[in-house]
């Protein structure tokens, strides 16, 4: 398979050194020791612990002699007690490095295990806030080597982690410059398997963090151009990688617009994001789901706010009309295609969340790149209207 795509075979160093195409999973072992581990703890989602692909994975290792144990204690949404059991795990098995293999979960739980193990400090102090970075020990952060199985988070190429805190059932984003990990390997073929649902969650996940980047009021041209091509990429691949998941090429490009809306969104996110935190929080929702739920009510709210940045959007992505609606439109129609619900109390949140759900939404962190000021009784509106169907 490799010599049929190997047009889709690369390597890059931007953001981090990155070895993509099909069958680099091979490399493993290699990148492992290029990384600096000798004893890496493998981290990886119990969804597919006894799956084929991370058997594959962890014969590559076998097959180097690379040592390693295996932890899969974690939660659709990364808790304190999964960081707790990881470290437990680390620190036992003395190990020196972390993979984090699979989805947005496992690359959570790994890139913290990897970051908090040479800390004293509790992981909440590095909390994405001010300069709290800073507090810590640069010199005790483990390296990381990232395998990603989803097209969605792009975590593999962050340089943070989401943790949710148990006193107050918030999303708490914990941030380092060193927890962006050291290599990444991309292999479409990991992600041939994914069923076509979470393929389209996770693929409006990508889609949501490229779309809130380029609508950021911030100033990041950088990001701004690569959130224009991520969506290209959405556009075209990610209602092909849905209807036949054997597509080597769609999985591929999916991949691609995964990591870029990832590198995007340090432009910002927005109302998207800070209503979906809650909403996986207090309901236990997918937040890759979420996000495309609650898109177009957003998107509608932004518009008069963004309209010449959608406009232009539109013009990029060829959509009829040209114009802020023109997009909205595009976001509804691609939902649709995807069988995605239209409205939160379809996917368990109703009015009960309210406004507790709102004031939550208010304090994250993601607030603060939305074009449009939101607080409480914005976020209450938009989560309404989300709730009851109303664009």
């Amino acid at each position: 398979m490799l010599d049929s795509y190997a047009s889709l075979t690369a390597n890059w160093s931007y953001p981090t050194a990155i070895r993509f195409g099909a069958g680099r999973i091979g490399e493993l072992a290699e990148a492992v020791n290029a990384a600096g581990i000798t004893r890496p703890l493998f981290v990886t989602d119990p969804g597919i612990a006894g799956l084929p692909i991370v058997a594959k994975a962890l014969a590559v290792l076998d097959g180097a002699g690379v040592p390693y144990t295996v932890f899969s204690k974690v939660d659709g949404n990364p808790t304190l007690a999964n960081l707790d059991d990881g470290l437990a795990a680390y620190r036992a098995g003395n190990h020196d490095g972390v993979v984090a293999f699979g989805g947005g979960s496992a690359m959570d739980i790994g890139k913290t295990i990897a970051f908090i193990a040479g800390q004293t400090r509790p992981v909440w102090d590095f909390e994405d806030r001010e300069d709290w970075w800073t507090r810590a020990d640069a010199n005790g952060i483990a390296p990381i080597v990232a395998v990603p199985t989803t097209a969605g988070t792009g975590s593999e190429v962050g340089r943070a982690a989401v943790i949710t805190d148990p006193a107050d059932h918030t999303k708490k984003i914990i941030f380092h410059p060193k927890m962006q990990p050291r290599l990444v390997i991309e292999d479409p073929e990991l992600t041939v398997g994914l069923p076509p649902k979470i393929t389209a969650w996770t693929g409006m996940d990508a889609l949501s963090h490229s779309l809130e980047a380029w609508s950021s009021p911030f100033f990041h041209p950088m990001s701004q151009g690569i959130a224009l091509e991520g969506m290209r990429l959405v556009k075209e691949w990610l209602p092909v990688a849905v209807t036949d998941g054997s597509r080597i090429e769609a999985r591929a490009y999916m991949l691609i617009a995964s990591s870029m809306g990832a590198v995007a969104f340090q432009k910002g996110l927005g109302a998207m994001h800070a209503m979906s935190h809650p909403c996986s929080s207090l309901r236990g929702t997918h937040h890759g789901l979420t996000n495309a739920v609650v898109m177009p009510y957003v998107l509608a709210f932004n518009a008069p706010a963004i309209s010449e940045k959608l406009a232009a959007l539109a013009r990029y992505l060829d959509l009829p009309g040209h114009s802020a609606s023109s997009v909205i439109d595009w976001v509804l129609a691609l939902r649709a295609e995807l069988g995605i619900p239209h409205t939160l109390k379809e996917i368990g949140v109703d009015d009960s969340v309210l406004p507790e759900a709102a004031k939550m939404a208010e304090h994250d962190p993601s607030t603060g790149g939305n074009p449009v000021k939101v607080g409480v009784a914005e976020y209450e509106t938009l989560f309404r209207r989300a709730i009851e169907g109303t664009v």
